[in-house]
């Protein structure tokens, strides 16, 4: 051993070539790792569950398309072939199981293209079942798509060409306005949205939504009935509302007003408070004077129950309905009466003062009128020979003679100086019936008759001569007999 040699022991000899196959070792377990995280991932990720779809059609499906669910791609089409009875039959392989209830649609990528569908899973509840190997879903749980083919195959050549000038003409409309109409379908699919989840709000409740589209009928019907009633309804209401609007300007006028309006009310609303706290003070004093009101009020009722008519009365005499025929319509027509006895009112005043001396001396004498007019009726009532009284009575008055034989005579006017020959005066009997108080004539009241003053210079009191009588010329002791 040469001395730039170092002596190497068996047991670190051993330790060296040991670390070699450790490496290996260590490195295998590695690419055993990797290789099960592998079988792992691709067996997870395998698509080891196989299903037969049932669908009325194919929809142009071919091997290799994609089957996915909620939009994440998770198997794939193997095969499509025809049944015997004229169905579709597809073979799908995807990496997880399916649950009872699962469904299958054949959609399309785009409105246009060949061979670009896929299949849109709905699976079933996790709660429910598996389904087994080569499950069948059948065309009940299955949608197939309805080509545009199928569509134009339904409609005629005149449709056909209808149908090509609306697309003609819609891309005459969009023409030029290709951003404008981007903008509104973007904002169309969020109000297509909010409307699917109105109506599907709606329908929720299917019972609710029954109930009020029955109630709904009913109402309509029963508005129907009235439709006559409903009809004048609108036209009188047609006419109100033409009757407001032919006052519109003094509707702009009230409304122009109203603002100041608002605004006084409101300070006197709050100059109101004060107010209200003085009455308080009131209010409570005045409920001990207060205490006999009710007493007081069932005693007012009665009479004011019996008021009522003459209030309705009243009411007739103010104010009743026609021209010219109540208190109203006559204080109305009291300025022309004004105007037109302007002129008559100093006549009349005049010829009142001048005959203040006739009415002077004709006063006493009313119970004497009075007592003629009361009595008229007895005057009338008997008759004699010559007949009624009424008809005799003016020959004693010596207003009449009476001419002619017995059983004919007649009445003849008398002259002024034979007027009063009946009665004694020119040389004959007087009987002094022109010197009697006036009064006389009927029963004595103490103080009131007979009437015994002294009679008016110059007035008439009868003969002789139709020379005026002098003052105070009567005897107030010749009266009517009786108490």
């Amino acid at each position: 051993m040469s001395p730039g040699e170092q002596s190497v022991s068996p047991q670190r000899a051993r330790v060296r070539g040991g670390g070699g196959f450790a490496r290996l070792a260590a490195l295998g377990a590695l690419a055993l790792v990797a290789i099960a995280i592998l079988v792992l991932l691709l067996g997870s990720g395998g698509n080891s569950n196989n299903y037969r779809l049932l669908f009325e059609t194919g929809g142009q499906l071919v091997k290799g398309n994609q089957v996915l669910i909620g939009g994440v791609p998770v198997g794939s089409v193997d095969g499509v072939k025809l049944t015997d009875n004229g169905q579709a039959q597809v073979d799908i392989s995807v990496d997880r199981p399916l649950h009872e209830g699962s469904t299958a649609v054949v959609r399309a990528t785009s409105l246009s293209g060949i061979a670009n569908r896929y299949i849109s899973i709905q699976p079933g509840p996790d709660n429910t079942p598996e389904l087994a190997g080569d499950a069948i879903i059948a065309e009940t749980d299955t949608t197939s798509p309805v080509d545009l083919d199928q569509l134009f195959n339904t409609l005629r050549g005149p449709e056909r060409q209808a149908l090509r000038n609306v697309i003609q003409g819609s891309s005459t409309v969009y023409a030029g306005n290709g951003p404008a109409a981007n903008q509104t379908y973007k904002y169309l699919s969020p109000s297509l949205v909010a409307t699917d989840r109105l109506l599907q709000e709606l329908d929720r409740d299917e019972g609710t939504l029954t109930d009020f589209l029955v109630n709904g009928a009913s109402v309509v019907s029963a508005v129907a009935e009235r439709r006559d009633d409903l009809s004048s309804l609108t036209q009188n209401a047609n006419v109100a509302l033409g009757a407001i609007a032919s006052e519109n300007r003094s509707f702009d006028q009230a409304l122009i007003a109203l603002p100041g309006t608002l605004r006084q009310a409101n300070t006197t609303f709050h100059n109101l408070r004060p107010t209200l706290d003085d009455l308080d003070v009131l209010v409570n004093n005045a409920k001990p004077a207060t205490k006999n009101l009710a007493p007081f009020l069932k005693q007012l009722h009665p009479v004011l129950t019996r008021s009522v008519p003459v209030f309705r009365d009243l009411n007739r005499a103010l104010n009743l309905p026609g021209k010219s025929n109540d208190l109203a319509d006559a204080t109305g027509d009291l300025s022309a009466l004004e105007k037109r006895a302007a002129d008559a009112v100093p006549i009349t005043v005049s010829a009142m003062q001048n005959s203040d001396d006739n009415l002077a001396f004709l006063r006493p004498y009313i119970p004497e009128l009075m007592s003629a007019v009361a009595h008229l009726n007895a005057i009338t009532a008997y008759y004699d020979a010559d007949g009624h009284y009424a008809r005799v009575q003016p020959a004693g008055l010596g207003v009449m003679g009476l001419a002619g034989g017995p059983l004919n005579y007649t009445f003849t006017p008398q002259s002024a100086a034979n007027v009063f020959a009946d009665y004694g005066a020119f040389g004959g009997t007087n009987f002094n019936i022109f010197r009697r108080c006036p009064g006389s004539a009927t029963p004595v009241v103490a103080g009131s008759n007979p009437f015994a003053n002294p009679s008016p210079a110059g007035a008439f009191l009868g003969p002789p001569n139709g020379a005026p009588a002098s003052p105070g010329d009567c005897n107030s002791s010749q009266v009517v007999p009786g108490p």
